[in-house]
């Protein structure tokens, strides 16, 4: 089980008094663009620099390495990073049912990055997060590039990650429906102020 609190979180365009996300559940996030969405995902990944504290559990963020701490909360970016030429060699084990459940077969791992689609880049960049079994995950917007069929089925895979590790979600969303349907708790972030809201 794996609860996220953020507690007093400040730094250039954020300033967040405080979040818990409890183990096993998801908050949603939404705002206007500029509002600091990346920037607070940044912040409590430890990606840049911020005051204040973030707790998993009752383990700090400061008492741990940068590297030890993303590989435990780890930041899904909106536009992810690839580094090898092949998919395989970004995660030392893909599970295949992971794979399964975002629409590839074992063969995706041989294919080169470079002809990769933006909605399949985003899709592979989730598995490659839950391949490195995470506690809590950073969601920016991880179906901004799917249709609906793939929206659902990310959005499924999430909520089965969540009910089997007890693991907690931050997830950025435009979408009102989107919110409603994967976060038990939503926030709306203007000018990197945090207000918990009932969504509308």
């Amino acid at each position: 089980m794996s609860s996220l609190r953020i507690e007093r979180l400040a730094r250039p365009g954020v300033n967040a008094a405080g979040l818990t996300i409890a183990a096993g559940s998801c908050t949603a996030v939404f705002g206007p663009s500029g509002s600091g969405k990346t920037l607070l995902l940044r912040a409590i990944a430890d990606l840049d620099e911020a005051d204040g504290e973030v707790w998993l559990d009752e383990r700090a963020r400061s008492s741990l390495s940068g590297p030890a701490w993303r590989r435990q909360v780890i930041y899904v970016a909106a536009e992810s990073h690839w580094w090898a030429p092949q998919v395989g060699p970004h995660a030392p084990h893909w599970p295949q049912a992971d794979l399964e459940a975002l629409g590839f077969d074992e063969h995706v791992l041989q294919w080169q990055v470079q002809r990769l689609s933006s909605g399949e880049r985003q899709r592979l960049a989730l598995a490659r997060a839950l391949a490195h079994a995470p506690s809590a995950l950073l969601l920016d917007e991880p179906t901004a590039n799917l249709d609906q069929t793939n929206t659902l089925c990310v959005e499924a895979l999430i909520e089965a990650w969540r009910k089997r590790t007890a693991g907690s979600a931050l997830w950025v969303s435009h979408e009102p429906a989107q919110r409603s349907r994967v976060a038990t708790t939503q926030y709306r972030i203007e000018a990197g102020e945090l207000r918990r809201t009932d969504g509308l």
